[in-house]
């Protein structure tokens, strides 16, 4: 009778731990089979089955006990299952984290030898009369903050400079500077370009792209030429600085950044907005703290110190000693008009360095002004200082066309290439275009024709 009440109660504990669960039976034909503990409850009436036979302990350990040992074995299979789909899942996470970090570490490696080669020619900023100082002054407050800036300025003037000067100078000093060349990006780019995209967004994409925000996280970005950006992106632009987060083109998730903008522009943006051209929300989005650089025009005590500087880097570079400015030359520099300002200088400095003779600067054989001998056609109606050495904002525009006007004489009027006028001023080809129009200059029927 033990035996039966000891076989019951293990046929009890049995029913209990199979929990609704499949289980394994030996069949009359001695085959083992699958079976749901209802259905074996209802074919073999477990609590019912009394035969002193099935009830020995040798019978049932054998039959039941060993269909307890195959569910657990299903249980333990069907849980590595599930951790291996969930091991597998991580590892498509770590893979897509390793591309994206890939990408990203590629792109920090082009910017950091762009970062090189700007500190290996990086120019130390010089100047001491009265406009610049005040520019320094306003640089200096206004890094330490982590306010927008808007660098304002004509073309070549060094907004770009100015921009790294502030970086240089702020609490995220360590972290990276990456430059964005507003002009230069594609329509169809755009987003890609400021936001990045995931592979397979569009056709091309082939891997991953971080964008330039997510690149400057912790940094700056320096938006140049931002009054170049169409109007119908300028919105995506907005809602990124407002949102602070950025979404990957083919991705739905947003990615929160923590960048400051500085941006750069030549252009009147007031007037752009009043014309429709750009978003009056972004610019007062952007124009928290305007900075003005002043033209290279406006800042003669500066242009002779400015030019002996740049001429000890050239002669480094190219191996050839340090030369002197004549006062003659002096004077004739700080008379120069500098329409491409700061960036004019660079070249006029590298041409009169490369023209040299033995240790003497040719500088008459460099500037525009004084090449040939001064041989430029006089212009139409000079501009002749007042008294007070002022000129009046009609009397600088009215020098600057002349200035053009005389760069085109004696490049033959070509604008790009080699020689060009383009290349006497310092300016770009597309600026100058636009300046000839907004001058409304036409070559005259006397002009000499291209060399």
């Amino acid at each position: 009778m033990e035996t039966d009440n000891a076989g019951l109660a293990l046929v009890r504990h049995v029913r209990e731990s199979l929990n609704n669960g499949a289980c394994r039976v030996v069949l009359r034909t001695g085959q083992p089979g699958h079976a749901p503990e209802t259905a074996v409850i209802r074919d073999y009436d477990i609590s019912d089955y009394r035969t002193k036979t099935e009830l020995t302990t040798t019978r049932l350990f054998t039959t039941v006990i060993s269909a307890l040992r195959s569910y657990e074995q299903l249980r333990e299979a069907e849980a590595q299952r599930e951790e291996i789909a969930r091991l597998y899942e991580e590892q498509k996470r770590v893979n897509e984290e390793v591309s994206r970090l890939k990408a990203e570490l590629e792109l920090e490696r082009d910017y950091l030898r762009e970062e090189v080669t700007e500190a290996m020619g990086a120019q130390t900023i010089i100047g001491s009369c009265a406009a610049f100082r005040s520019t320094m002054s306003e640089l200096e407050a206004v890094a330490a903050s982590d306010a927008t800036v808007l660098v304002l300025g004509e073309s070549g003037v060094g907004k770009e400079v100015i921009a790294r000067a502030i970086h240089a100078r702020s609490p995220r000093a360590s972290r990276p500077l990456v430059k964005v060349n507003c002009a230069g990006i594609p329509r169809e780019l755009f987003e890609s370009e400021f936001f990045g995209h995931v592979r397979g967004a569009f056709t091309g994409a082939h891997k991953d792209r971080v964008g330039r925000f997510a690149l400057a996280d912790k940094g700056t970005l320096f938006l140049d030429e931002v009054g170049e950006i169409p109007l119908e992106l300028q919105a995506k632009l907005l809602r990124a600085l407002q949102e602070r987060e950025v979404e990957r083109v083919g991705d739905c998730r947003a990615q929160k950044v923590d960048v400051r903008i500085i941006a750069a522009t030549n252009r009147d943006l007031r007037v752009a907005v009043a014309e429709g051209r750009f978003r009056a929300d972004l610019f007062y989005r952007l124009s928290v703290f305007p900075l003005r650089v002043p033209a290279l025009r406006d800042r003669t005590p500066d242009i002779v110190p400015l030019f002996e500087h740049l001429m000890a880097g050239v002669c480094r570079r190219y191996g050839r000693p340090l030369m002197k400015l004549s006062a003659a030359q002096a004077r004739a520099l700080e008379a120069y008009p500098w329409p491409g300002n700061v960036r004019e200088l660079e070249n006029v400095v590298e041409r009169a360095v490369i023209l040299s003779t033995e240790g003497v600067l040719r500088l008459e054989r460099a500037l525009p002004d004084l090449e040939h001998g001064g041989d430029l056609p006089p212009p139409s109606n000079p501009i002749v200082p007042p008294a007070s050495g002022i000129l009046t904002a009609a009397d600088l525009r009215e020098l600057e066309r002349q200035n053009i006007v005389a760069a085109l004489e004696r490049a033959g009027w070509r604008v790009a290439g080699e020689g060009g006028a383009a290349e006497l001023l310092g300016v770009k080809p597309s600026t100058l275009t636009s300046q000839i129009r907004s001058f409304g200059i036409e070559r005259s029927r006397n002009s000499r024709p291209p060399a």
